[in-house]
């Protein structure tokens, strides 16, 4: 299938280029291209080939649209992938390959961002909507990548904490417990099947639906879509769901997957960690120590795995001031990324 057409006009690959739909074959060039922009943009790489592809060619795929771009000896130079990631939201990724020369680079870049327009115009016909929002993201301090995000008209609209919290082996079993009343539980399973009960997992859901309803761009998401998305990430494991009760009632919940495959700047492999990917409070619960003894049950759970670390993020601008209870629980901030935003209307029927 060959990608979308572009006016040259608008944007042009250079003379011999190509662009293609990856396979399972392209995956190991695509990881090595992006970790290259890694390196050159935030200091390290962090990607690794299981992530890749599982969103390029695993369960993370059917909601995704990847292009793979070549130069005319056949390296790959460019990726640009779009993510369907909810109704009116389409998450873009465009990397460009910090290797090549600048009057290579912006005419590919420009490629790039034009065809990603252009797939989530398409996505939002296809959702029978008006128009959709473009969101991309850039590490802070990547002048390249924020140059290029300004020409294709998207507006930096946030910046966000990536904290890690360093886990030490006693904290299995050294550490305060809940307030009085909060009660910290894996969600519950079928042991007939081995899947969580669903009444658990759509508590958790509308806990974070409820806690989020009015954070910064929120998207709201149907039960259905939830579990897909999570279910797709490699790092995902049922037994790194929690919920929170007080008083007996689901009050909050964590959602947290496993950081594998990830390799030092000299490739070599980097201990396995835990991350945060959502942890929500309900409001009737605010107050109860009900966050605290979700982070505390995280720490306790990778310590006695063995792992060394707990990451997650945080909104910069937040109300709420969240970073103030991760940095009193031991989290730093180790590099800061940038959400940039587009509005397009859809495509024509």
């Amino acid at each position: 299938m060959s990608a979308p057409d572009l006016a040259p006009s608008v944007a042009a690959l250079p003379t011999g280029w190509t662009a293609h739909e990856p396979t399972g074959d392209d995956v190991e060039d695509l990881v090595r291209l992006l970790r290259r922009h890694e390196k050159q943009a935030r200091g390290w790489p962090g990607a690794d080939s299981e992530q890749v592809a599982a969103d390029v060619t695993g369960r993370g795929a059917a909601m995704r649209t990847h292009w793979l771009v070549r130069d005319a000896e056949g390296t790959a130079r460019a990726w640009v992938s779009c993510h369907d990631r909810a109704a009116g939201r389409v998450l873009v990724g465009v990397t460009v390959d910090p290797d090549l020369a600048p009057d290579l680079a912006e005419p590919v870049a420009a490629y790039a961002f034009a065809l990603a327009e252009r797939i989530s115009a398409d996505i939002a016909r296809d959702r029978g909507l008006a128009a959709t929002q473009m969101d991309s993201g850039a590490f802070e301090d990547d002048e390249r990548q924020d140059r290029w995000l300004k020409a294709a008209g998207f507006r930096l609209v946030r910046t966000w904490w990536q904290m890690e919290r360093p886990v030490r082996p006693q904290e299995a079993t050294e550490h305060p417990r809940p307030r009085e009343g909060v009660e910290v539980r894996r969600v519950r399973r079928d042991d007939a099947v081995g899947l969580p009960e669903e009444e658990d997992l759509r508590a958790v859901h509308a806990i974070l639906e409820e806690s989020f309803a009015d954070h910064f761009n929120n998207y709201r998401e149907t039960f259905e879509e939830f579990l897909t998305r999570l279910r797709a990430d490699p790092g995902h494991r049922w037994d790194h769901w929690w919920l929170a009760e007080v008083d007996g009632q689901p009050a909050g919940a964590l959602v947290g997957t496993t950081v594998t495959g990830r390799l030092d700047e000299e490739g070599n492999p980097v201990p396995d960690g835990s991350y945060v990917e959502y942890i929500g409070v309900h409001s009737s619960a605010r107050g109860r120590g009900v966050a605290k003894a979700l982070l505390w049950t995280v720490i306790a759970d990778a310590a006695a795995r063995g792992r060394n670390r707990v990451g997650l993020e945080v909104d910069a601008q937040s109300p709420t001031r969240a970073d103030g209870l991760y940095t009193s629980l031991g989290w730093e901030t180790v590099y800061v990324t940038e959400s940039w935003h587009k509005d397009v209307p859809a495509s024509a029927g």
